[in-house]
């Protein structure tokens, strides 16, 4: 009987030893990162994760849920005093659309896969800001898309990259108001917030896919040699983000607070001679002066200026044409042998319809057997709204 007990007791001690030893081996006493990664991620480590963007944007989540219950609880005790019912605009944009973007954030938190290549574990590197940012258009944009023949470039690149001024992220929450909308539909009245983001180094902006508005009452230009030294139609200006209403308001001395203060800008007779006096100012160029450095050589310019577009008219008196980067209403956009694969037409010919541009010209035609090229002539229309 004795026997017996020493050899359970000795069982038990060596179980025990045995166990301390696993403890020991697994880093639970003296922690070694080799070993902490076998034996808590079975042979899988994830490196190149940002975890600190992840429990940022986990952080974020709960605060628009914590804010989300909130606002329930105040509008309750609001109802319960006043026997109201609940209004529709605060159904649909307090309580169903915040809860709406919890809930897609959450779902949008993106871990990095794991690949199995040749026998080694190897982790897709994915770029930091995609979880830095919340709104979906905004990592939609960022993300790297594949190439269409889903082969290396000749410049040694298998993806392309979209690119956003650096300053974006110092205006996150402006930035993601800016891109907060909905596809296909009408963009928001936004044109301060797009200033402000771009003066503060936001620039470029990510493009969106939502539809430009137009004025009202939207007429047509007059005819290009008359609109020259013309100002446009008032009917065609969006007059939203100012106090005035005309250009003799703008171009008016008005000392009360929020007109803006743009004496002259519009005053042609004035603007008729610039670039074409000389002026006491040795810092003035006359254009004349400057073509004859190129003698018919320059037939196109870029205009960065902000001006009112007295140099582009002046340049087309000279046979050089100013090109501008808008797409002003009634603009043709040329499609000029868009080729994809098959497969993928219907998802470029879905995204081409989605600018409602009125359709001039539409043609499909084989380029090989698994492509084919697509040729548009569209005009952008004015949407009034």
């Amino acid at each position: 009987m004795g026997w017996l007990q020493i050899i359970l007791g000795g069982l038990v001690i060596l179980v025990s030893v045995l166990s301390l030893a696993r403890f020991y081996y697994a880093g639970f006493f003296l922690h070694n990162e080799d070993i902490c990664h076998h034996f808590y991620t079975a042979k899988e480590v994830y490196e190149d994760f940002d975890a600190k963007s992840l429990s940022e944007r986990v952080q974020e989540v709960l605060d628009r849920l914590e804010s989300l219950q909130y606002k329930l609880e105040s509008k309750l005790q609001e109802l319960e005093k006043n026997k109201g019912t609940l209004e529709k605009v605060f159904l649909e944009y307090e309580i169903v659309r915040p809860l709406h973007n919890a809930n897609v954030a959450l779902r949008q938190i993106r871990l990095p896969k794991i690949e199995e290549e040749e026998g080694k574990n190897s982790t897709v590197k994915e770029d930091p800001l995609i979880n830095f940012f919340l709104t979906e258009e905004i990592r939609k944009y960022i993300t790297p898309k594949e190439n269409r023949v889903g082969k290396i470039n000749l410049y040694g690149t298998e993806k392309v990259y979209n690119t956003i001024g650096h300053a974006c992220v110092l205006y996150k929450n402006e930035l993601q108001q800016y891109m907060d909308y909905d596809i296909g539909s009408y963009c928001d009245d936004d044109w301060n917030l797009a200033q402000k983001l771009m003066i503060n180094g936001c620039d470029p902006l990510p493009r969106r896919r939502c539809l430009t508005r137009a004025s009202k009452e939207y007429q047509k230009p007059y005819p290009i040699n008359e609109s020259l030294w013309k100002l446009p139609d008032n009917k065609n200006v969006r007059w939203s983000n100012y106090r005035c209403r005309n250009f003799d308001c703008l171009q008016s001395k008005n000392p009360k607070r929020g007109y803006t203060k743009c004496t002259g800008c519009f005053e042609m007779e004035k603007e008729k001679l610039k670039w074409v006096i000389n002026s006491s100012l040795s810092a003035d160029f006359m254009i004349s002066d400057v073509l004859k450095i190129k003698p018919g050589e320059i037939r196109i310019g870029l205009d960065y200026g902000i001006g009112t577009g007295t140099f582009a008219a002046r340049m087309r008196e000279q046979n050089v044409t100013i090109v501008s980067t808008a797409l002003n209403l009634g603009g043709l956009l040329w499609i000029d042998r868009f080729f994809c694969s098959k497969k993928d037409l219907d998802d470029y010919m879905y995204m081409f319809l989605q600018l409602r541009y009125k359709k001039h010209k539409w043609a499909i035609s084989p380029k090989s057997k698994d492509e084919v090229y697509l040729s548009a002539l569209l005009e952008k229309p004015p949407r009034a709204i």
